[in-house]
């Protein structure tokens, strides 16, 4: 049911007519076709809120009197209804017609051929994955939201509204604010032993569009492009909609194989690697491999995007030095983001940007969406100055590492026979490789979802056809005293 504080919200919305003086037609009569004429398209619907008459009137600069016409023809005819105490409606006995859709409207005929780019015709069509569609036990790169620390960020939400100024309402630097630049690259010198400066760094709204504005910059349609395969889908996404050429590269304990790489496409305009923690093979390119990539950078004069998604955590050992930190000639566009250390919906990622591209980047930024959101910026950078962002990496650490070993414990004792685990070392998943006995990874996948568990499968991470089949398991947002029960239930769809 509609509250009060709804409707008084909707009176405010100006309505969306417009009246000609100059025609010879009556104003009441212009105002009754108005109103008819988006009821019957669709465009209001029954039971929606209509501005009162003298709200009507003030808005389209007439006296009342014309407006009190075409309120009561409407009503008389049965378009309108009157609600005592709440005020005038589209009449809820009106039919839902299905034809109605503004969109349908819009369009003209169902038989009409609506031309659109070929970029945006290449990519599969939207669906959210039944895997995706609620959080729950093995969900991937869901972090444990319920021990992030709410109070302090909730503290830090309230001090930055009292504290408002009125330059943050002004549009902002597209690379970002600087003192949110500067918490990163401190943060990133110390830590993950990135080489950078603030100037270099550009805040955007998560890793997705950092890469896609990686893309924009540094290649052209029909680019030749290295991608790991398997790797991260929404990569393939980003690089089908820029028209490049994925030369998808295999991936085995080691790490991209380059060597392989070059084989297959020397040239490459440019390398996707997550070198410190791969996805969804979980693997960590050794040293050598990332000297000879950066070599082969080098003497191809091309560009390699380093993915640095969630390797904070790390449990064998220490969190691995970035693929950047090794890079001599300027080739690497580093990308981080907050989804994984902090919660999604926060939308906050950054780039790091070699010098001599600042401007380009800049530009493209800005062509885009201009710059990010002040608010968010100020509340993440106290974050991090306050100490709140290193005490809560470190709590995640343990908690995620309980989590892991359980996990890992569990599929041992229950799955051994089943799948060998891949991945185990870092980060928020782990991968399982099925042995060889017919089962489809997608079809486990759905049956899972009817079980209540979220696990995604491998063979959609492939470019080609699928080498292996597997399932990839999150942990991050599984309790340990969840993992047991779920791995019983998983055992039970495996050998069904």
């Amino acid at each position: 049911m509609t509250t009060s504080s709804t409707l008084n919200s909707l009176r405010r919305i100006p309505a969306l007519l417009a009246v000609d003086r100059g025609s010879p037609d009556p104003l009441h009569q212009q105002i009754y076709e108005s109103y008819r004429t988006r009821i019957l398209c669709g465009n209001l619907r029954p039971g929606e809120l209509i501005p009162s008459s003298r709200e009507l009137a003030r808005d389209l600069e007439v006296s009342r009197m014309p407006v009190l016409n075409a309120y009561s023809q409407l009503l008389a005819e049965g378009y309108f209804e009157s609600r005592v105490g709440s005020g005038t409606f589209v009449a809820s006995s009106l039919p839902r017609r299905p034809n109605s859709h503004p969109a349908e409207v819009a369009v003209g005929t169902r038989s009409e051929v609506r031309v659109i780019s070929a970029h945006a015709s290449c990519l599969p069509k939207y669906e959210r994955p039944v895997w995706a569609e609620s959080l729950g036990p093995f969900q991937v790169g869901q972090p444990a939201l319920e021990e992030f620390p709410l109070r302090i960020w909730s503290k830090l939400v309230s001090r930055y509204a009292r504290n408002m100024k009125v330059s943050g309402l002004q549009y902002g630097n597209p690379l970002g604010s600087y003192e949110l630049r500067q918490a990163i690259a401190t943060y990133l010198r110390t830590s993950r032993s990135v080489r950078c400066e603030p100037q270099q760094i550009m805040i955007v709204s998560g890793s997705q569009q950092a890469l896609d504005i990686s893309v924009r910059v540094l290649l052209d349609a029909d680019a030749q492009v290295w991608v790991e395969e398997p790797g991260y889908w929404l990569v393939h996404h980003v690089l089908k909609a820029a028209g490049c050429r994925i030369v998808p590269v295999p991936v085995d304990k080691e790490g991209l194989m380059v060597a392989i790489g070059t084989k297959l496409c020397r040239n490459a305009r440019a390398a996707f690697v997550a070198p410190s923690h791969q996805y969804p093979l979980g693997v960590t390119m050794n040293v050598s491999r990332r000297l000879q990539l950066l070599e082969w950078a080098e003497k191809a004069r091309a560009w390699i995007i380093e993915d640095d998604y969630d390797s904070e955590f790390r449990y064998d050992a220490l969190p691995i030095a970035s693929l950047q930190g090794l890079d001599r000639s300027a080739r690497v566009i580093y990308v981080g983001t907050f989804s994984k250390v902090l919660f999604p919906s926060l939308r906050l990622g950054y780039i790091v940007v070699p010098r001599d591209l600042l401007e380009r980047f800049a530009a493209v930024r800005q062509s885009m969406d201009l710059c990010p959101a002040d608010a968010t910026q100020a509340i993440v950078a106290e974050f991090i100055r306050e100490g709140h962002f290193a005490r809560h990496i470190r709590k995640m650490r343990t908690i995620y590492a309980t989590r892991r070993r359980v996990l890992v414990d569990e599929i041992q004792r229950q799955l051994g026979d089943l799948c060998r685990i891949v991945g185990a070392e870092a980060g928020m998943h782990v991968t399982l490789l099925m042995r060889s006995d017919g089962k489809r990874d997608q079809e486990i996948a759905v049956k899972a979802t009817e079980r209540k568990l979220w696990l995604s499968p491998l063979s959609l991470s492939y470019i080609g056809t699928p080498s292996q089949q597997g399932l990839v398991l999150g942990f991050g947002n599984t309790r340990e005293e969840q993992i047991p029960g779920a791995v019983r239930v998983l055992k039970r769809i495996l050998t069904a």
